[in-house]
């Protein structure tokens, strides 16, 4: 019995040490949280991003990295395409040299990147790996990228949008400006052929202007009249 109950001790104890070392190995291994999307449409000859972001439980330091990867279609080579580690490294080879630009911030939890100048040849499957020690395990998401030609479908709506826009209104005004101007003008020339009245406000007008114009003309004379008496008195 004694035997018996010393080895259920062993057993109790090492079970409570592999829990210890479970407990603290959950504490100890962190990982990271990375997102990206799952599938990104571009075009060819115009700029591409492709969106990563992670959330790290310890602060950023010079001892994250970032791997960007790419594998073509129906392949299973995989080639590295851009390294970050305080500096940025862009692939210098391959398909992409000169092409990769980094568009993120480590310090926001952007992981991003672009390719300008895209082609069809750059279809294929992109993968985003962030390091942040000691965040080192984590998953890896996966982008699908397909790029395309814009067809004419596309470049006719953008043109047809651009109309709507621009320049519908301006020919609505114009339209509404040559009306006025037209409905303006066989007004006028309606009133020329039956003869135009005027109205109560214009007859009026032209009254008070011909009261100002008449007493003008008889301050006028009166003056000349001061002025030929004072010179008859002089002699």
């Amino acid at each position: 019995m004694q035997q018996s109950g010393a080895a259920g001790g062993r057993g109790c104890a090492l079970f409570s040490v592999l829990g210890i070392l479970f407990f603290q190995g959950v504490h100890i291994v962190l990982s990271l949280e990375i997102n990206a999307d799952a599938h990104v449409r571009g075009y060819v000859g115009e700029k591409i991003k492709l969106k990563c972001t992670f959330k790290s439980t310890s602060e950023v330091t010079d001892k994250l990295t970032i791997d960007w990867t790419y594998r073509p279609p129906s392949s299973s080579r995989t080639e590295s395409i851009f390294h970050y580690q305080s500096f940025q490294y862009p692939t210098t080879a391959g398909t992409f040299r000169d092409r990769i630009s980094w568009v993120g911030n480590v310090y926001k939890g952007d992981a991003s990147i672009s390719i300008s100048n895209p082609t069809l040849k750059d279809n294929g499957t992109f993968s985003c790996a962030v390091k942040n020690p000691p965040d080192v395990h984590h998953n890896i998401p996966l982008t699908e990228l397909t790029v395309t030609e814009r067809g004419f479908g596309t470049m006719l709506s953008s043109v047809a949008l651009l109309s709507i826009l621009v320049f519908i209104p301006s020919v609505v005004v114009v339209v509404l400006l040559l009306l006025r101007m037209g409905r303006k003008a066989a007004g006028l020339k309606k009133r020329s052929k039956s003869g135009y009245k005027k109205s109560s406000i214009e007859v009026s007008d032209d009254t008070d202007q011909e009261e100002k114009d008449e007493c003008m003309a008889r301050l006028c004379v009166r003056c000349a009249e001061c002025l030929d008496s004072d010179y008859e008195e002089t002699y």
